[in-house]
C-alpha cells in the first residue's frame, strides 16, 4: 500500500493545523484547502490550494485520485442572546459549516471511494448535545451536521467510514476572545470536570485517531472531546 493520502479542509491554523502535522508525522501526505496556507506554510509533504469556502467549491481536479482521510474543520464561534441572532448569521453560519462541508464530500467522493480504508472526520461541537446558553447558532448548524454524519455513515457504509469530534472551548486563534486574560483561562477552566481547556492536540489526537484503522469498527459516531463537561457532574 502507498502513502497515506489524506485531505484536509481548514487545514491552515488551528485545529486543522495540528491535524495536518499529525498526519505529516505519521507519513501521510496531506492536501490542504483554506484561504491561505496559514501555519502549513513551507511543510514538506503538504500540497495547499487557496479557496475560499464562503464564496466558491473545491475543485475536484485538485484533489488526490485516491483519497485514505478527508477532515473538514472549518467552524464559526457566533455567540449571543436568542433576542440578538440575525437571519444572516443563521445563513453565513449554516453556509460554512453544511453547505460548503456536504459541496466539499461530494467532490472527495470519488477518491474516497477509491481507498480501500477510507475515513471522513467532520466537527461539530458540544453545544449540540448539552444545552448551553448563547449558541443558537453554532448549535443549529453543527446539529445539522451530527445529523449528516448519522446519514452519511449509512449511505456510504461499508466502504467509507463517517465519524465527527464535538469539541468544548479549545485554546485555538477562533477562540482567543473568550482566552485573553489569565481571569478568564481560569474561570473557563474550572467549568469543566478536567479543570482545563481543550487543546489542539486533544483534537488533533483525536483525528488522527478516527482517520486510523484503530477506529475501523467506528462509523456514525460523534466522539465528544470536551473534558468530560458533556458526561460528568464534579
Amino acid at each position: 500500500m502507498g502513502t497515506k493520502q489524506v485531505v484536509v479542509v481548514g487545514g491552515s491554523h488551528g485545529i486543522g493545523a495540528g491535524i495536518v502535522q499529525r498526519c505529516l508525522d505519521s507519513g501521510a501526505t496531506v492536501t490542504t484547502f483554506s484561504r491561505t496556507a496559514g501555519e502549513t506554510a513551507g511543510l514538506d509533504g503538504v500540497q495547499h490550494h487557496t479557496v475560499d469556502l464562503g464564496s466558491e467549491v473545491i475543485d475536484s481536479s485538485l484533489l488526490p485520485d485516491t483519497i485514505d482521510g478527508f477532515v473538514y474543520c472549518p467552524g464559526t464561534i457566533s455567540l449571543g442572546p436568542l433576542r440578538a441572532v440575525k437571519a444572516d448569521l443563521l445563513r453565513s453560519d449554516y453556509e460554512i459549516n453544511v453547505v460548503s462541508a456536504v459541496l466539499a464530500l461530494q467532490a472527495a467522493l470519488a477518491g474516497l471511494k477509491r481507498s480501500p480504508d477510507a475515513s471522513v472526520v467532520m466537527f461539530s461541537t458540544i453545544a449540540v448535545a448539552t444545552g448551553l446558553p448563547m449558541h443558537t447558532s453554532v448549535a443549529a448548524s453543527k446539529g445539522a451536521i451530527e445529523g449528516l454524519v448519522r446519514t452519511w455513515a449509512a449511505e456510504l457504509s461499508p466502504k467509507i467510514r463517517v465519524n465527527a469530534i464535538a469539541p468544548a472551548l479549545t485554546d485555538t486563534p477562533l477562540a482567543e476572545k473568550f482566552l485573553d486574560r489569565d481571569e478568564k483561562r481560569v474561570a473557563m477552566a474550572a467549568k469543566y470536570p478536567l479543570e482545563r481547556i481543550g487543546t489542539i492536540e486533544d483534537m488533533a489526537a483525536a483525528a488522527e485517531f478516527l482517520l486510523s484503522r484503530q477506529s475501523s469498527w467506528m462509523t456514525g459516531q460523534i466522539l465528544g472531546i470536551d473534558g468530560g463537561m458533556s458526561a460528568v457532574r464534579k
